[in-house]
Parts: C-alpha cells; sequence; structure tokens
C-alpha cells in the first residue's frame, strides 16, 4: 500500500503471515503491506562522480573492508547518513564502494547476526531467479505466456486477454489482472482474500482481468507467487533448491529463511530473510551486470533491462518518475536502481558511482533524499587523503548506533502497578488473538505472559513470556525463530503503556493499557508500524 501526498509518495505490497511468536502482541488478522517513499526530485550524480574500479574486488567469506578515503568517499558526510539512519527508524545500514565495505551500522536492538525480514525485496530475488532459470533453459523466455505453466489447472476467466498474459508481464506488474493492492492508503482487498486462500496459487491464477497485459502498471504481489510456482516446476525442485544453487549459493550466500505459503511454495512476493551483508551481494551482482568472479550467473541483458525500464509506475507529477522492470524499482533521473521492501528493506544500486547499499528498517522516508545522502559522500574517483578525524567521527556515530537510548523519562510508579501486577487479564475475543494477559512488575524482575487463542492454529499453542524492562530499555528474548524485545513504561497513574519490537521482523507494536473501575478492567489500545489499530476490553479473572 502506497500513501501520496505533495511531497512524498510511499508504495507497498502486502505481506500476510504474522509472526508466531508475538510477544510483541501481534497477529492480526490484516495484511502487512511493503513500501517505499519519494519525494521532489534532486539532481543526479555529475558524471564527474562516475568510477569504475581498475581491479574488480569480489566478496569471499566476507567484504573487504576500507576506509571511506581510501574509496573516494568523505567520512564525515557518511556520518550524517548514519545519523540520517538513526533518525528515520533504520535497523541497518551498509555502504559498499568499489567492491569494499565502507560503513556499516547497527541499530540497537538490532545487531550483527541477525537476519532480517526484506518483505518485498523478495520480489527481486524471485524476479532474478526466473533470469536465471531462462539463462539455462528451463524456461523459453520473457514471452512465455503463463498460462502454459499451468496446464493441469482449470483456470477460471481464462479469456484471450488472460491467455496473452506472458512471463515478462508478471516481471513488470503489468499482467493485467484485476487486484487491489493500492499505490494509496485504500485496503489492500486482494491481498485479505488470499491470505484466507489454501491455494495461492489458484487464487491468483482464477482473477479476472481488469485490463490487457501490458496495458499499464498494477503493483501485484500475485504476479511474482506465480513467478515462485513456476520457477520450482521448471527446476524440479523448490524455488530455495534452486535459489541455493544459481544464486545464494554461488555469492557465498549461506543463511537464509523464506516462509511458505499453505501448499510449501516458498512466497514470491515477500517471505525472505537475509543478512544485510548478503542481501549486498546481490545488489553487487546487479552493479557488475550479472557477472560473479568471473561467472556470468545472470544475462547482463537482463541486468539492462533494470537499468533502461520502460514501465511507469504511474504516481504522477508529485514525485520524480519511478519505473520498475524485472522486479526492481528505479528513479532513472538518480540512476538508482533498488528493490523495496515494506519499512524501508532496501537493496539499492547506484552504478555511476560504483555503489551499493543495503537497508533494513521499521518505517518508510523519502528514499530520493536518502539517495541524496549517499550520493553526497562521494567526492571522487581515486582515493582522497586520508581524514582520521572524519574517521573517528565515523566510528564513533556507528558505536553509538549500537547502544540503546531510553526513549520515556520515568513517572513516579503509580500505586495501581502493586493491583494490577501479576493479574491474569482475560480479553474479549479479538482479531490479535490474545486470550489472557499477566504482566508481573515487579521492580527486579519484570516479565510479561500472553496466551493465545488455542483456535487459531497459526499462534502459539504455549503462553509466550519474556522479560520486560521498566528502564526505557529493551529486554529481549527468542521466541522460535524471532527475537522479540519489550519495555514499558507509565504513561499517567491509570495508563501503561507496552512497546514491543520482533526485532529481526522491522516490527514494532505499542500496547496501551488503560485500567478502570481500581485497576478491575482494562481497556487495551493496539497499533503497530503495518498500519493496523485494535480495541478490545478486558477484566481481571475471577
Amino acid at each position: 500500500m502506497h500513501r501520496h501526498d505533495k511531497a512524498t509518495v510511499q508504495s507497498a505490497a502486502a505481506a500476510i503471515n504474522r509472526r508466531q511468536a508475538t510477544a510483541a502482541l501481534l497477529a492480526t488478522a490484516a495484511a502487512p503491506f511493503a513500501a517505499v517513499a519519494q519525494d521532489a526530485a534532486a539532481p543526479a550524480a555529475s558524471a564527474a562522480s562516475t568510477a569504475t574500479p581498475a581491479t574488480t574486488l569480489w566478496p569471499g567469506d566476507d567484504w573487504a573492508e576500507s576506509t571511506p578515503e581510501a574509496q573516494g568517499m568523505d567520512s564525515a558526510a557518511l556520518a550524517k547518513l548514519i545519523d540520517f539512519g538513526a533518525a528515520q527508524g533504520m535497523d541497518s545500514l551498509l555502504v559498499t564502494r568499489h567492491g569494499s565495505l565502507v560503513a556499516e551500522a547497527f541499530y540497537a536492538p538490532y545487531r550483527a547476526g541477525l537476519k532480517h525480514a526484506v518483505n518485498s525485496t523478495t520480489k527481486g530475488v524471485v524476479a532474478t531467479l526466473t533470469g536465471m532459470a531462462i539463462q539455462d533453459g528451463l524456461i523459453a523466455s520473457r514471452d512465455a505466456p503463463v498460462l502454459d505453466f499451468f496446464e493441469g489447472r482449470k483456470v477460471a476467466n481464462a479469456d484471450a486477454s488472460k491467455k496473452a498474459m506472458t512471463l515478462g508481464h508478471l516481471l513488470d506488474m503489468t499482467s493485467g489482472l484485476s487486484w487491489v493492492e493500492p499505490l494509496s492508503d485504500a485496503v489492500p482487498e486482494t491481498m485479505l482474500q488470499l491470505g484466507r486462500s489454501r491455494d495461492w496459487q489458484g487464487f491468483v491464477l482464477d482473477r479476472p482481468m481488469a485490463q490487457a497485459p501490458g496495458a499499464g502498471f498494477n503493483y501485484n504481489s500475485g504476479n511474482t507467487h506465480l513467478l515462485s510456482a513456476i520457477v520450482a516446476q521448471k527446476t524440479g525442485g523448490s524455488t530455495l533448491a534452486y535459489a541455493q544453487k544459481r544464486l545464494f549459493g554461488p555469492l557465498g550466500i549461506t543463511d537464509v529463511r523464506w516462509r511458505k505459503d499453505p501448499q510449501g511454495l516458498e512466497v514470491g512476493g515477500w517471505g525472505l530473510y537475509l543478512h544485510p551483508r548478503d542481501m549486498a551481494r546481490i545488489g553487487y551482482l546487479y552493479l557488475r551486470k550479472g557477472q560473479w568472479n568471473g561467472r556470468q550467473l545472470l544475462p547482463a541483458a537482463w541486468v539492462e533491462q533494470v537499468f533502461n525500464p520502460v514501465v511507469d509506475m504511474g504516481f504522477g507529477s508529485a514525485a520524480p518518475a519511478f519505473k520498475y522492470a524485472n522486479g526492481w524499482w528505479s528513479i532513472p533521473s538518480k540512476r538508482a536502481y533498488f528493490t523495496a521492501g515494506f519499512n524501508r528493506q532496501l537493496i539499492v544500486v547506484l552504478p555511476d558511482i560504483d555503489v551499493v547499499v543495503a537497508v533494513t528498517g521499521r518505517r518508510h522516508y523519502p528514499l530520493p533524499l536518502f539517495i541524496d545522502h549517499i550520493t553526497a559522500a562521494v567526492r571522487s574517483r581515486e582515493p582522497l587523503p586520508a581524514d582520521a578525524t572524519a574517521q573517528d567521527q565515523l566510528a564513533a556515530r556507528i558505536r553509538d548506533a549500537g547502544v540503546e537510548k531510553p526513549s520515556a523519562t520515568p513517572i513516579t510508579t503509580p500505586e495501581l502497578a502493586a493491583t494490577i501486577s501479576r493479574k491474569p487479564w482475560l480479553l474479549e475475543r479479538n482479531g490479535m488473538g490474545i486470550q489472557r494477559l499477566v504482566l508481573d512488575l515487579t521492580p527486579a524482575n519484570p516479565r510479561y505472559e500472553v496466551t493465545f487463542d488455542s483456535s487459531r492454529p497459526e499462534l502459539p499453542r504455549e503462553p509466550v513470556a519474556g522479560p520486560l524492562g521498566l528502564d526505557g530499555k529493551y529486554r529481549t528474548a527468542p521466541q522460535g525463530p524471532a527475537l522479540i524485545a519489550i519495555k514499558g513504561h507509565w504513561l499517567d497513574a491509570q495508563s501503561f503503556q507496552l512497546i514491543s519490537r520482533s526485532v529481526a521482523d522491522g516490527e514494532v507494536t505499542v500496547v496501551t493499557l488503560k485500567f478502570e473501575d481500581g485497576g478491575k478492567a482494562v481497556n487495551v489500545g493496539l497499533e503497530n508500524n503495518w498500519g493496523f489499530r485494535g480495541q478490545v476490553r478486558g477484566r481481571v479473572a475471577e
């Protein structure tokens, strides 16, 4: 879902499966969405900044590291970029130039060593695998009709228009399928319907046609889910297995996680988890036009299509022109190309200045402004003189990013705290699936415990519990594959607020408990950074 105002266009692609261990008090029935934001155009990088290294470096087990100045970049400008990331809710920020890592920050409580959900950046990965399957001769071409891959299915609404739909239309979001996943604040109706389906491939294939294939851009996560199905079918295994063989393995990516649909297919529109350094490897493959250490893993012509897109995304005159090709977004006026996942999971490739940037985060911000911060740090094709003072400043900013700062000024603990502490709160039936909540506000060892609706198979069967920070700082605990961080504070004498993060998912949930009737009843308000809002009543268990 995308939001649009005078200066900013925010884009989104839906993601459905909620994280199971939601000590974050998540488990909404609403689908989350994937986004990218834009504002007024700024000048593209000058030709003087164009740089290609004389000798190409290739990451081995890890990236080569360098001072920024040795790669023609300004440490002081990169320090400002790190500050920008802190202000904009980033979880991680990584910058490479000429194949060397020049800056890397992790914003607490996120930390190095954690895979992060990349949301709709998954689309760019699935599109890449499609290009590789074409290169391998497993798929004829982008022009192959989509329905030819599903001959064993009885597809509804299979008119002449649908029969004309090709892989290229799926790759460029011009399939013509009727699909409501809007570039606005409107409800993503089709994504919600998809989430309730037991057969996602069939659901997408059966959609009626809204327009002829190729007639125009319409963002549709179902398009890339069909691509995942086609890749799995034509490679004789799973999408993940093919990715490990053709993409992840050759690039040295060994630790991934990929969510599946109800039939066991890797989700094509979201659901992939990667380490930030591995996100940058994928960007570097595109920067080097599909080549990796002497091997042409992806056709150079495929990358050229990404770098020369023709499909206009239709944001209008309020933003710089955005275009789309082969699962990648672009701002041609800035020569910037990127995969885009909700809340800024980004792989950014800037070929004119030989830069790749990988970002994970928790909210959107103007993407052109971010790109301008990057290009401002590039000063020369050649190495700059060493600048120890600026390098120390950059190192200090990076260290500071990893140190959590208390986010709330605590008030005096009200008498009500003792009344509600350790009491089991029973909540009315709700979309969050929360049945029971216990807060232990004992200062020496504060904790929480949540019990979920046992009739909902997607939710944890056992109570979810963990430590709770009352000093303005998160306490973390693993919950299945997730790392949950929670803190809480009193807003006033009657209201307690929990802030919870599923750290590697970029999810933030705020739960406000307003106690009534002397602590015998509670009104619970919930909101998260996927746009969900909810209210539910509760009472103390007898």
